[in-house]
């Protein structure tokens, strides 16, 4: 991935949190596959009950990057939402967006930690928003949490479905249970 890709993957992920965090909720974990550099979408989780639903939830994200042959994924999370969604320790900054780029061959983890700062009453609501905090240096092979290791595994270990379009029925899948998908223009399939 290009370093323009990165950069505008981060900035975009930044922007969805201040948003989020501006509205009263955390964004959900979500990976981006890339085929040959494109971007092929985004996958955000859905909705999970706290415990191994969360995990299983988290980890199967995997599954449309393994469908769609995917040679690099970015996955971003919040790491005391996920730790309590997952019933894990909180490990690392928090509140923090967490972001790994991944391949086959490792990783490397980036994580922009944040306060939540009040800025008034909104209707009666408290109105927050993010101020970023100073940016740890990315981690190559940085420890990641349970569910999203297994996502990163799985999202190379090659599909085995006896379909025609593994992608286009991952893809069906997936949102019949509740995922979000956001797919670009720029995968031809």
């Amino acid at each position: 991935m290009d370093s323009r890709t990165w950069d505008t993957l981060v900035s975009s992920m930044k922007g969805t949190y201040v948003t989020g965090v501006g509205e009263g909720e955390v964004p959900r974990p979500v990976i981006m596959p890339l085929v040959r550099g494109e971007l092929v979408g985004l996958i955000w989780l859905r909705p999970v009950e706290p415990g191994a639903d969360a995990l299983t939830g988290i980890a199967a994200l995997s599954n449309i990057a393994a469908a769609a042959g995917a040679d690099e994924v970015v996955l971003a999370w919040e790491s005391h939402d996920v730790a309590t969604a997952c019933r894990l320790p909180a490990t690392g900054p928090a509140p923090c967006l967490n972001m790994i780029h991944a391949t086959p061959e490792g990783h490397v983890l980036h994580q922009f930690p944040y306060d939540e700062v009040g800025s008034g009453r909104e209707g009666g609501a408290p109105v927050l928003e993010i101020e970023w905090q100073a940016t740890p240096a990315p981690q190559e092979g940085g420890e990641l949490v349970a569910p999203v290791r297994a996502a990163v595994d799985y999202a190379f270990t090659p599909m085995d479905m006896d379909h025609p379009n593994p992608f286009g029925v991952t893809v069906v899948l997936m949102e019949e249970d509740g995922y979000t998908v956001r797919l670009t223009e720029s995968l031809d399939r």
